[in-house]
């Protein structure tokens, strides 16, 4: 039997391969997009019975609208919309062009509105839903400034979600929105944003740990069961960004002076 009905977007490696892998596992039914139709066939292939494979685009509204459409026809319902996929670019802010600029938000914060205001219709038609924003500590914490626009976005993203968690808590309780705050984990996105510190899952960064995007994934399946507005998945994140904001100069002079061992993403 069909537990949850579940979308996820950015599913054909990474943290959203891993989360799917994880709930076809359990018996959720899963509607995957992604670009790479071969790995994203993989992923399908790897998780269960009942999981499709959408190829399709986050950066056009149209392609987010049909991964839903896509949903709804196989399994006649959504109850998690799990808006996971991102594109990172090492490039700190004076050496940013329009087009890093634009592509940045493109997928790291438009994916996320299109796939919000695709879903929330049906969710509060059903007057319940569930919808996952992956974020990062870097919308919090300047601690990698050459992820500069990624960060930005990000933070985009933390307080799109806000607002919207804000706006239906009176009238659709039953609708959450969270935010997932990974830090370090070692998925293909370093290779992808360019050259940079080896990331490698088990080893650390500075203070912080390298999760793998198995471990992500687990603590985004705990969250599927108990939602709550926001989670961090690296032990340190929470204390590290109660740190930045309780006195931001000491916290930026500090970082200001450590090597590339330092440098967190």
């Amino acid at each position: 039997m069909v537990q949850k009905v579940v979308v996820i977007t950015g599913a054909s490696s990474g943290i959203g391969a891993a989360l799917a892998k994880r709930l076809g596992a359990r018996g959720d039914a899963l509607a995957l997009g992604a670009r790479r139709r071969d790995l994203l066939e993989k992923t399908a292939s790897e998780s269960g019975t009942q999981a499709i494979a959408v190829v399709m685009d986050v950066t056009k509204r149209y392609e987010v609208e049909r991964l839903r459409d896509e949903a709804l026809r196989r399994f006649g319902r959504v109850d998690v919309w799990v808006n996971n996929a991102g594109r990172g670019i090492n490039k700190r802010v004076e050496e940013l062009t329009d087009e890093d600029i634009r592509s940045t938000i493109d997928v790291v914060l438009m994916s996320v509105v299109y796939g919000m205001q695709a879903i929330l219709p049906h969710f509060k038609e059903r007057g319940e839903g569930q919808i996952i924003n992956v974020s990062s500590m870097l919308g919090r914490v300047p601690f990698a400034t050459y992820r500069s626009i990624y960060s930005a976005s990000k933070s985009a993203v933390n307080i799109l979600s806000a607002n919207a968690r804000m706006d239906l808590k009176a009238k659709y309780p039953r609708i959450s929105v969270s935010v997932v705050m990974p830090g370090i984990v070692d998925t293909p996105f370093h290779e992808v944003a360019g050259p940079g510190l080896p990331v490698r899952a088990g080893g650390s960064l500075g203070q912080a740990r390298v999760e793998s995007a198995d471990e992500v994934a687990e603590k985004i399946v705990g969250l599927i069961d108990h939602p709550v507005p926001e989670m961090y998945t690296g032990q340190t994140a929470q204390g590290m960004v109660a740190g930045y904001y309780s006195d931001v100069g000491a916290f930026e002079e500090s970082m200001a002076g450590r090597g590339p061992q330092g440098r967190r993403d």
